[in-house]
C-alpha cells in the first residue's frame, strides 16, 4: 500500500466499496455481496490496469465526488453519467489522470442507477471473509460511504491502463428475466406462470441492493401458509403473501419462508442493477409458461 488517501467530498445516495463479493460463506448467513453490475465493474478496473476483484466504488442514482491525495488513474463505467475533474468535464468510460489534490466528481446517472468508479491501485479497505464489498444486509464490510470518509488506495499495478473496452450494454427499456422452475413452483396455481409471463410488471421505486421488487398483478397461490426457513439463491425469485414477485440480489438474505416459483440465472442479473423505477420487467419462463 502507497498510504494514499482518497477523500469523501460528496458521498450520493448511495455509494459503498463493492468487489467481486465474499461467495462460499451462505451456510454462516452471510450473503455474497459484491457489486450489482459485475461487468461494469470488471471494465472500469480494466481501464484503470486493476485486476478484476479490486475494489470498486459502486454509486447509486446520484454519484459522488472525491479528492485524491496523490496523482492516480481513474475510471467511470456503469450507468452513464457526467464525469468532472475539478470542474472541467472529463471522459466517462476511458481512463483519465486525475491530479493530486483534484476533486473527481461522477454526476447523476443519465441513464441507469448505479456508476463504477475504479482508480488504479483500487480502494483499499479491510477485508472482511476475504472481501472489501459493503453488505447492507449483514453489515460486514465497510459501511456506506459519508461526507468527510477517507479510503486507503493500493498500489497501482504495473500493467498499463487499458483504454480500449469492450461495449456495454446500456441500462434496459425493458428488462427481460429467463425463469428457470423453481424448488417450490407448485405452492403456485397453473395459472401462476402464465400469469407472471403475461402480466404488466415493473420495477417498484422499493427495491435495492437485496432484491428487485415488482409491481403487478399477484401471482395466485396453490397452497396457504409459509415454508420453514430454508436456502436462498441469488437470483431466487420469491413470492412473498401479497404475491408480486421479488427478485434476489446480492445482498439477498441466504434462508427465507417464502415459495421461491423461479430462479434467474445469474448471467442475466446485471441489467436488473441498472434498472430504473418503472422499468418495464418481462419474465420468460424457460420452456414455456
Amino acid at each position: 500500500m502507497t498510504g494514499a488517501r482518497l477523500t469523501v467530498v460528496r458521498a450520493g445516495a448511495l455509494t459503498t466499496p463493492q468487489d467481486l463479493g465474499r461467495p462460499g460463506h451462505a451456510h454462516l448467513g452471510v450473503p455474497a455481496a459484491g457489486a450489482l453490475d459485475p461487468p461494469a465493474h470488471r471494465a472500469a478496473n480494466r481501464l484503470v490496469g486493476n485486476p478484476p476483484d479490486a475494489a470498486t466504488l459502486e454509486t447509486t442514482v446520484t454519484g459522488c465526488a472525491l479528492r485524491a491525495d496523490r496523482e492516480v488513474v481513474v475510471a467511470v463505467t456503469g450507468a452513464p453519467c457526467p464525469v468532472r475533474v475539478d470542474g472541467r468535464p472529463a471522459a466517462w468510460g476511458e481512463p483519465v489522470r486525475l491530479p493530486a489534490g483534484a476533486v473527481l466528481e461522477a454526476g447523476p446517472a443519465t441513464h441507469g442507477v448505479r456508476s463504477y468508479v475504479a482508480f488504479a491501485g483500487g480502494v483499499a479497505v479491510p477485508r472482511v471473509l476475504g472481501s472489501r464489498s459493503a453488505d447492507l444486509l449483514s453489515g460486514l464490510g465497510p459501511a456506506p460511504l459519508r461526507d468527510g470518509d477517507v479510503l486507503p488506495l493500493g498500489e497501482p499495478s504495473r500493467a498499463a491502463a487499458r483504454p480500449e473496452r469492450v461495449p456495454l450494454p446500456g441500462p434496459p427499456e425493458e428488462l427481460v428475466l429467463p425463469l428457470l422452475p423453481g424448488p417450490r413452483a407448485d405452492w403456485f396455481a397453473p395459472a401462476a406462470l402464465r400469469v407472471l409471463a403475461t402480466g404488466d410488471y415493473r420495477v417498484s421505486s422499493a427495491s435495492n441492493r437485496i432484491g428487485l421488487r415488482t409491481e403487478g398483478p399477484a401471482l395466485p397461490r396453490a397452497r396457504e401458509g409459509e415454508l420453514p426457513s430454508e436456502g436462498m439463491a441469488l437470483g431466487a425469485l420469491q413470492v412473498p403473501p401479497h404475491g408480486r414477485p421479488i427478485l434476489f440480489l446480492a445482498d439477498h438474505p441466504t434462508t427465507g419462508g417464502y415459495p421461491v416459483i423461479g430462479v434467474v440465472p445469474e448471467s442475466s442479473l446485471p441489467p436488473a442493477a441498472q434498472a430504473v423505477p418503472g422499468t418495464p420487467v418481462r419474465f420468460v419462463p424457460l420452456g414455456g409458461p
